[in-house]
């Protein structure tokens, strides 16, 4: 019995013991300060999904990223882990619909600022971000390109575009030829460059967004010289791409007889490697290929030019547009934590290094790095009135005249049968969006 009152002794003085010790840590922690509980304070842990569609990018994307991870910790404590999806521009457009149709949206995903975003505010896709302070920012002649008609805005732009071709600056000036202004200039700069046994154009179509490049360049310069209302007209079922057959084939058959072989396996990034190497003097691209190229060849001196369409200056144009522009889902269950990523990516102090990085041109009133070259070159003809804002013609559109573009190369269509393609694409677009 004295033994069983020892031990049910020595167990009421160890419950005792450390009741008393937890009274101790509770006793403290009231006492303590406020930043005192914020760092014993466990972390909040979110997951951000985002999708963009730059895989050339990934490396300047990861490190941002985790700056803005670390910064998220540091100032408010919470762990973000950043799931990044990076499909090729062929495969985005179609992943991103089904994922946003099946309510799958990534908390931040990048669209195309002028075929895209009509649709998708339509749709409900995208958040209102007009409050935000990035917003207040940006340059006013970037800001129309993601206000909505009704005065929101509702994406981040990340690239402005001023473009038309690249084209070798040395090799140019080596063979005493300057940009021309026509169609029938262009074809004396092909003959002067195969006489001298180069190669004229670089021809990369393996990715089918590359090829249909020469449609919005087509477009844009016969809606500024021809027929104005063109897109207006295909909005109401009420004009054809028939309209435009000359304006596209003619310069996009010159450019496939006179390039570089084997096109439908050359894709972007080893067209830009094909041009650093000086094999072709000019490749229809634009300059958001400026930092693929000079990794392969620091020292290539290149420009910007118009490209011609037919024997009318006035029809030879730099494109002028916005393109790849973040957005924010509206059923994000991480919303604050996603804006804070679009509000990092126009930081006061981080956002200079970070566009600067991938080459683009400044969008804010904090950018204040120096141009590049090749804008200044394209920002020249913009000046002398040499330019034209990017027709805004609906996404499937431009996907079908991508792959109808392909196999017209590959010789499986001919151009009547590419031109019906994009007016039955253009149709069901407006069936869909009426």
């Amino acid at each position: 019995m004295k033994r069983m009152t020892t031990s049910i002794l020595c167990t009421f003085l160890a419950a005792t013991l450390l009741a008393g010790c937890g009274s101790n840590n509770n006793t403290g922690n009231a006492g303590s300060g406020e930043g005192d509980k914020a760092v014993t304070e466990k972390a909040k842990s979110v997951t951000l999904k985002m999708f963009i569609a730059q895989p050339r990018f990934k490396e300047h994307y990861d490190k941002y990223i985790a700056d803005f991870v670390a910064k998220e910790k540091a100032d408010k404590n919470i762990d973000v882990t950043v799931q990044l999806e990076m499909p090729t521009a062929d495969n985005a457009s179609q992943i991103l619909k089904t994922r946003l149709a099946s309510n799958d949206a990534p908390d931040i995903f990048a669209i195309h600022a002028v075929n895209e975003i009509p649709s998708y505010y339509k749709a409900g896709y995208l958040e209102d971000l007009t409050s935000q302070p990035f917003a207040a920012k940006l340059l006013d002649s970037v800001k129309p390109s993601v206000t909505t008609t009704d005065g929101k805005v509702v994406a981040l732009p990340l690239e402005t575009l001023t473009w038309g071709y690249l084209y070798n600056k040395t090799i140019f000036s080596e063979n005493g030829l300057t940009p021309p202004t026509t169609l029938t200039e262009m074809k004396a700069v092909v003959e002067k460059l195969k006489a001298n046994k180069i190669t004229p154009f670089v021809l990369s179509y393996k990715e089918s967004w590359i090829p249909q490049l020469v449609l919005p360049l087509a477009v844009g310069g016969m809606m500024n010289t021809k027929d104005p209302e063109f897109v207006n007209k295909m909005n109401k079922d009420a004009a054809s791409f028939t309209e435009m057959k000359s304006a596209i084939f003619d310069v996009f058959d010159l450019i496939n007889s006179n390039g570089t072989e084997k096109a439908t396996e050359v894709g972007g990034d080893d067209g830009a490697a094909v041009f650093a190497a000086g094999k072709g003097a000019m490749w229809l691209m634009g300059p958001w290929y400026a930092e693929t190229i000079l990794k392969s060849n620091p020292d290539l001196d290149f420009g910007v030019a118009p490209l011609p369409i037919n024997d009318d200056p006035n029809a030879t144009l730099i494109n002028l547009s916005a393109s790849t522009s973040l957005a924010v889902s509206p059923t994000s269950k991480n919303k604050d934590v996603a804006l804070d990523f679009l509000n990092y990516v126009l930081d006061d102090e981080a956002s200079n290094a970070f566009f600067q990085s991938l080459k683009f041109n400044p969008v804010a009133t904090i950018h204040t790095y120096e141009s590049y070259p090749w804008i200044n070159d394209a920002m020249t003809y913009v000046k002398a009135g040499k330019s034209v804002q990017d027709p805004a013609m609906p996404q499937a559109v431009k996907d079908e005249v991508g792959k109808g573009l392909q196999a017209y190369y590959a010789g499986q269509l001919s151009q009547d049968e590419v031109l019906k393609a994009l007016d039955k694409a253009w149709k069901s677009f407006n069936k869909v969006n009426k």
